[in-house]
Order: structure tokens, then C-alpha cells, then sequence
């Protein structure tokens, strides 16, 4: 049976990220959407994991030993289980392509902290259907002059 899509609010997070100042940075940008419960540890992410209740697992794809596909292989299947957001430091189409084939949504790094509140208050589709192929501009300058007096006026404010 298909999950039916629906935009979660006051949703509980579980963010795993095994460095310390960007878990730091990651947990207060979500705070500001949700309830954040982050790890920087597959272990105990995983145990929290089978344990908890969560609306979204957010998770870097490297964990030191271990990989997010892993983590994403052990939610708990069905309707309730956590929709997912695995990130990178770098674009990788083919790394982007395992995670969307797991059922996650695929995302860098330096966008996170601007997207998750989309992610989490936009009705989702079932699965990540972007080309990894394709990098998203959305966001950056396009070039030309209008551009550049927008990049001006974002320079004095």
C-alpha cells in the first residue's frame, strides 16, 4: 500500500551526524522547525531507532564504519515508518541514485539547513523522483545584470 504524502508539523526528527560542530549547526537549524533528537553515532542512532517514533530520520551518508543505506535498510517498514534525508558533502549522482532507489530523499550538505523546512512542511511525494544527474540551481545566481545588482543588494543588507 502506497504511503499517502502529508505535511508533518511539530514532527520529531532524528538527525545522525558524527561530527560535533556540524551536528551543532544541523540540530539548531531543524529546531527551528521540530523536535530534534541527533547522535553523532550509528550505534545509538540505530538503537533510537528501532526504539523511537520518528517523522523524519536526517542523516549524513558517511558514519564513519558504517553508511546511512544501512540505517535507512532498518526502519521499520510500512506506513509509519520515518521518511528519510541523506545528505553529502558532495554531489554524487550515483551515490544520490542508491539512497533514492532506499526510499530517501538525497540532499548536500551546504542546502540542508535552508531545505528542511520544505521537506518538512510541503507535501512530499512517495519517493525522490529529481535527477541526481541534474545539479538544483535554485538558489544561485543565474548570471547576467540583473543578477548582479541583486548579488550588489545582498552584499549591503
Amino acid at each position: 500500500m502506497p504511503r499517502i504524502p502529508r505535511p508533518v508539523a511539530h514532527a520529531h526528527i532524528l538527525l545522525v551526524e558524527p561530527d560535533e560542530a556540524a551536528r551543532a549547526i544541523l540540530h539548531t537549524a531543524a529546531s527551528a522547525f521540530a523536535h530534534v533528537e541527533s547522535h553523532g553515532r550509528f550505534d545509538t542512532a540505530r538503537a533510537r531507532l528501532d526504539r523511537g517514533l520518528f517523522d523524519f530520520l536526517v542523516t549524513n551518508l558517511r558514519l564513519n564504519a558504517y553508511n546511512a543505506l544501512q540505517l535507512l535498510h532498518l526502519r521499520s517498514p510500512g506506513p509509519d515508518a520515518p521518511r528519510a534525508i541523506v545528505y553529502t558533502d558532495k554531489r554524487d549522482p550515483g551515490l544520490a541514485r542508491q539512497v533514492q532507489q532506499a526510499g530517501a530523499f538525497y540532499e548536500i550538505r551546504e542546502r540542508l539547513p535552508v531545505s528542511l523546512g520544505a521537506y518538512l512542511y510541503r507535501t512530499l511525494p512517495d519517493r525522490d523522483r529529481r535527477d541526481p544527474a541534474i545539479p538544483d540551481r535554485r538558489g544561485r545566481l543565474r548570471g547576467g545584470r540583473r543578477c548582479w545588482d541583486l548579488h550588489l543588494v545582498r552584499q549591503v543588507h
